[in-house]
């Protein structure tokens, strides 16, 4: 299956992972990327010397195109981080909530593509003309941070704002093949998938992740301001119960996930090693596509039935053609 996303960042398959803090680390990564796909670090809950031996470890493992994902509004130096990535040789640079202008230079310079989550038309074509080189329409079904506008109107206006420019990749509630399917008849170039991610052996997920995650349906999920201060999807549990009750209570962002890790309710940078975690308080951020999921699979697997399914859903639309 050939788009521009193929095309432009020499993979096989329309099919990114997600660079999900905290849980796509290097076993993830480099497996999706290894399989055709494209694999995203997550690297906005890593320390800087975490991230170095992520991006080494990404080096060793695949010869393939990998990128990382950083949260740009987080405090910190961004032009040094990126520095880092780009000697590391990452292939994209994928910045949420916003990319600064001399960020985009940089990786350009050194022949990075820049990649910017879209929530809304209006940040799609401040990204593209900052010279972006491809965005991601993220629907509000999506899991972690998230906007308000659904994933099946967004996409086709993004794609008729944009993607004449650059292309667009479909995010929120994706979770299979036929989603891939429906994306591309949308317009998108490709798919940026999450959850569906997290159900595998290789994400790096906190205790109770995937038993949570395998149990809930669709319904389970709100947006809530409780983990971060930002609008982040995740597992209703008793903790976003409080602040629904006690919306005076939040903090901005990023006091209020400096509060959330004082309360023992984010355990994400920590990882599967912490043995301090409240399944029924803690951060687990999924989208509504989680209602479809129901095992756990290698993330190699998830890949070839992504591709597999769409192939299908393709044929049989097809069929109604004929």
């Amino acid at each position: 299956m050939h788009t521009r996303l193929t095309e432009l960042l020499e993979i096989e398959y329309p099919i990114m992972l997600a660079g999900m803090g905290g849980v796509s680390y290097h076993q993830l990564a480099a497996a999706v990327s290894n399989a055709g796909g494209i694999g995203t670090l997550g690297a906005a809950s890593m320390s800087a010397t975490t991230m170095d031996d992520e991006m080494a470890k990404m080096s060793e493992l695949t010869d393939k195109p990998w990128g990382v994902d950083l949260l740009t509004a987080m405090p910190g130096d961004m032009a040094a981080q990126v520095r880092r990535i780009i000697d590391a040789g990452a292939r994209i640079f994928v910045g949420a909530l916003g990319v600064p202008r001399e960020v985009i230079a940089m990786c350009h310079d050194a022949n990075v593509l820049v990649v910017n989550m879209c929530g809304r038309v209006q940040h799609a074509v401040a990204a593209v003309e900052a010279g972006c080189d491809l965005v991601v329409a993220q629907g509000t079904e999506a899991g972690g941070h998230t906007g308000k506008v659904a994933t099946m109107p967004l996409v086709p206006q993004i794609v008729d704002a944009v993607g004449d420019r650059v292309p667009v990749v479909a995010a929120g509630g994706l979770f299979d093949g036929r989603g891939l399917a429906a994306a591309l008849a949308l317009g998108a170039d490709g798919v940026w998938l999450g959850t569906r991610f997290i159900a595998t052996p290789e994400a790096r997920v906190s205790l109770g992740y995937h038993d949570a995650l395998l149990a809930a349906d669709e319904s389970r999920t709100t947006v809530s301001r409780a983990y971060s201060g930002k609008p982040m999807r995740v597992l209703a549990n008793e903790y976003t119960d409080h602040f629904d009750r006690h919306p005076d209570e939040l903090e901005p962002f990023p006091q209020q996930m400096m509060r959330s890790i004082t309360d023992g309710a984010l355990h994400l940078p920590t990882g599967p090693d912490d043995p301090n975690v409240d399944p029924a308080r803690e951060c687990y951020p999924v989208g509504q596509g989680v209602g479809g999921i129901d095992e756990l699979f290698p993330a190699a697997d998830i890949v070839a039935r992504l591709m597999e399914e769409a192939e299908a859903a393709l044929a049989r639309v097809d069929k109604l053609r004929g």
